[in-house]
């Protein structure tokens, strides 16, 4: 267990005074990212030059969702209530203006230290049964930097009993450099079809083909002024099993990829036009990996089921180029 200093200053490790708990900082190279104790959440990935996400500083608290992990679901569940396993469950309401349960339990929670070296960074929860999640879960979270970027492994144990439903995803925002909006930005998502969702952002159960709409983007062009907060599905993986997520400058110059492997069955991408902060409105691009659908708790859609003693693996990254 340790810290690294290197170019940047001060280590980041151990410091308590943020409303982010402790910081954890990685370096490899010129790339540097700050991983922090509250949700086990990324609060800054770039180089010495420039940004790669658009986070948050240390003594401010996240907004948005910046850089979280959405465990044990991804998005929202409709009226925070669900069946499984032939029973109801009760979440707390935690979006009252759509009355949903968002973005899972474990952001607002404390997670511990399991290693610490120069580049990289493990994290662990015991997620305990609660209200409306009455499931035992071991989760570790793994940040690395490499030579291709940074890479993030999460995985899930069910200690429990009994079967449980989880889902995984994670909510880091993008931006280019010497951009101020994403507006101009070329996106290129290599997904076939969206979810049709009601006003809530809760998928109808329809999915729409992208063919002739403004969201495909599967050849990359401007994002101009449309507003997504869209979730795509039927990804188009390469070669190597990964589906790749790219924002980049209008030139083509440079840019930064999204990746994720194929236990992501689909991606959020949002432009971030409801943020409460309206200075940070469309300045980065959330590319949100979920290996399920939205409400998947009550569609199954994308839906893991573990059962006791079971293991689940997900495995994301953010490289520029």
């Amino acid at each position: 267990m340790g810290s690294a200093a290197g170019v940047f200053g001060t280590p980041l490790a151990f410091v308590t005074s943020s409303p982010s708990g402790h910081q954890y900082e990685l370096i490899h190279g010129d790339e540097r990212a700050v991983v922090v104790e509250l949700g086990a959440g990324l609060r800054e990935y770039g180089t010495d030059l420039v940004p790669i996400v658009d986070g948050y500083a240390r003594d401010q608290e996240c907004d948005g969702s910046r850089g979280q992990l959405l465990i044990p679901w991804p998005n929202r569940i409709a009226d925070a209530t669900y069946h499984f396993a032939g029973s109801a469950f009760r979440l707390p309401v935690t979006e009252p203006r759509t009355g949903c349960a968002i973005h899972g339990l474990t952001h607002s929670m404390p997670w511990q230290l399991v290693d610490h070296a120069a580049a990289s960074v493990t994290l662990g929860l015991d997620l305990a049964p609660q209200e409306g999640y009455p499931f035992h879960l071991e989760l570790r979270a793994t940040y690395s930097l490499a030579e291709n970027g940074l890479s993030v492994r999460v995985s899930a144990t069910n200690r429990g009993d009994a079967a449980c439903p989880f889902g995984a995803g994670a909510h880091p925002y993008v931006r280019l450099a010497g951009s101020a909006l994403v507006d101009s930005a070329l996106l290129h998502v290599p997904a076939d079809a969206t979810l049709e969702a009601d006003a809530r952002g809760i998928p109808t159960g329809a999915e729409r083909s992208v063919d002739g709409t403004d969201f495909d983007f599967r050849s990359p062009r401007p994002i101009g002024s449309l507003v997504l907060d869209t979730a795509f599905t039927r990804l188009r993986a390469g070669d190597d099993g990964n589906t790749r997520i790219a924002l980049t400058s209008p030139d083509g110059r440079h840019g930064v990829v999204v990746w994720l492997d194929r236990s992501h069955g689909h991606v959020m991408i949002y432009s971030g036009d409801t943020l409460p902060d309206v200075t940070r409105r469309r300045r980065g691009l959330a590319i949100e990996p979920m290996t399920c659908a939205p409400d998947a708790f009550n569609s199954g859609a994308g839906l893991i089921v573990l059962q006791p003693g079971e293991a689940h693996v997900s495995t994301w990254g953010i490289a520029a180029f």
